[in-house]
């Protein structure tokens, strides 16, 4: 690890970055001075679509809008102030969206203290939890860039149809909703039918870059952020992206894509305790999604805290992140890290969108596309329509049913073994929990658990969620990942209406078409379907434990 300390600091907007000199210096030629000459960062603050090549271009110009919107996003802010005067009397915001629709806001009201209930599930308890929840107080901000996400378009039906069941009439249930959406999407139309209110986003952003644009300022907004903020801090960042030197986004997209090059090309990141909440997830989604393709790829892994076991490897480049330092604070919260990023919210979503670009042109890869995600979305699909496949576990040991691959041991304890090992010295295991992220939410506590027993780097998903961030990665990404994929019985399921599914049919059909797709890249998948979800996630962590000790 680097001494951040003898590192440069690149600061503009209260936004700081350390060790990124470092560790671009151990390149055999420096990745920053090689974007300088080129000039691509003024080419990049510029919207040059020609810098990630010809095939990247048509896309590129249509997706460049992040690099501005927090200036066209000022216009948004009468319109925001009136709708939250008009639902003043509804103050309970639920977000329903998915990947780049719903991570950022979910970041802005946890660090800023606000309460917003995230919809980004198909488990049908999490869905029924939401519903009983303040629902005569209840706002539902529906947030699709496409307009055609299914599992946001399932969470509308269900909402539509619990308050016509508690009696409200159309025109008082439309008053309920407010739909975020890029022009012209079918959402639009179905909005103007339901008569909620529409807010339209930057149709010239992608979703995993739309931190700043409506998607995130609408939910958030709404939940009582001043969200003008955020547009002053990304403003006063917005000044230096298109500089050589004093361009701190610069700095962290060169480390990134220099690191990649040299072998490193996982990334731990780190929340240094600072003042910014969750912000590791919303890059998750940024960096992976963008650079997982073609066969090559950054893979962020997101570490709970400083303290827990995070990515071993010498493939791994741990960041750090946080709010601005005080005035003689260690870079890093005490993390002893590669690369340190502080500052104000605003400026670190625009710091990151603009590292990730950056990051690509070093790749060669075009960071505004996802030629993968489909794939489990058609599968998905397919399975709907022609019933779930037959399985048989290949053993079943006490509330978990194993369903393996031919030749894997024929215990848990020896299966879980054979995957870990199956990651090797430069792969990962990667957990896929098709399961409650509430009510099963120490599943999550087998991340630092494999992390300590694989010494690989080790990462975690609520699924069907990271199959709109990580997902891409998993596909389209280097193929050196193993699978841990995690299912459980259903034991009160939900309609969604409207349609021939309930919420726990479509949570297995996309579970088993995210299967379907990893299993054709010859990867190990290992499924394991609890069938009483809290003995079994309490069996699997005593599993793990055990293999450690």
């Amino acid at each position: 690890m680097s001494d951040l300390l003898a590192g440069a600091v690149e600061a503009a907007a209260g936004l700081s970055v350390h060790g990124a000199d470092t560790v671009d210096k151990a390149a055999p030629a420096s990745t920053r001075d090689a974007l300088v000459n080129a000039g691509v960062p003024g080419k990049l603050a510029a919207k040059d679509p020609t810098l990630w090549g010809p095939e990247a271009e048509a896309e590129a110009k249509i997706r460049l809008g992040w690099v501005d919107t927090h200036l066209r996003s000022r216009e948004l802010l009468p319109q925001l102030a009136e709708l939250r005067a008009e639902l003043a009397d509804l103050d309970h915001v639920v977000l329903a969206g998915m990947g780049g629709s719903s991570l950022a806001p979910e970041v802005i009201a946890r660090t800023l203290g606000r309460q917003l209930t995230v919809l980004d599930t198909t488990d049908p308890g999490q869905v029924r939890a939401a519903l009983a929840d303040r629902l005569e107080r209840t706002v539902v901000v529906v947030a699709s860039k496409s307009g055609s996400t299914v599992e946001t378009d399932s969470h509308r039906r269900a909402y539509w149809q619990a308050f016509l069941d508690a009696g409200m009439t159309e025109a008082e249930a439309g008053r309920h909703f407010v739909v975020v959406t890029d022009p012209g999407s079918p959402l639009e139309a179905t909005a103007a039918e339901m008569g909620a209110f529409t807010v339209l986003a930057d149709p010239n952003v992608g979703g995993r870059y739309a931190a700043l644009t409506a998607f995130g300022l609408v939910p958030s907004a709404l939940a009582g952020v001043e969200v003008a903020e955020l547009l002053d801090e990304a403003d006063a960042l917005a000044r230096s992206l298109g500089g050589d030197r004093d361009n701190p986004a610069l700095a962290l997209g060169a480390a990134l894509g220099a690191a990649a090059t040299m072998g490193r090309d996982k990334v731990a990141l780190i929340s240094d305790g600072t003042g910014i909440d969750g912000l590791g997830d919303w890059a998750e989604q940024l960096i992976a999604e963008s650079t997982g393709k073609a066969g090559v790829g950054i893979l962020p892994v997101v570490v709970e805290s400083p303290q827990s076991p995070g990515a071993a490897g010498d493939d791994v480049l741990t960041v750090t992140y946080g709010g601005a330092l005080p005035a003689g604070a260690v870079p890093g919260g005490g993390v002893d890290a590669d690369v340190a990023v502080n500052g104000p919210l605003g400026a670190q979503f625009l710091a990151w969108e603009y590292a990730t670009a950056i990051a690509g042109v070093v790749l060669g890869i075009d960071p505004f596309d996802q030629p993968n995600v489909t794939e489990s979305k058609e599968n998905t699909n397919r399975i709907l329509a022609s019933g779930p496949p037959a399985e048989t576990p290949s053993f079943t040991e006490g509330a978990i049913e194993v369903y393996a691959p031919q030749g894997a041991p024929g215990d848990l304890a020896g299966v879980l073994r054979w995957l870990v090992d199956g990651a090797g010295d430069d792969g990962y295991l990667a957990v896929l929990a098709y399961l409650d992220r509430f009510a099963d939410a120490d599943a999550a506590r087998l991340r630092p658990l494999l992390a300590g027993l694989a010494e690989r780097p080790v990462t975690f998903g609520w699924g069907p969620r990271f199959l709109h961030s990580t997902g891409q990665y998993h596909k389209g990404g280097p193929q050196v990942g193993s699978y841990l994929q995690l299912t459980g019985a259903v034991a009160d399921d939900l309609p969604v209406p409207g349609r021939p599914y309930t919420f726990g049919e479509l949570q297995a059909a996309q579970a088993a078409g995210d299967r379907q797709a990893l299993a054709e890249r010859e990867r190990p998948v290992l499924r394991l379907h609890l069938t009483d979800r809290s003995a079994g996630v309490t069996q699997l962590l005593d599993v793990v434990g055990a293999l450690r000790a």
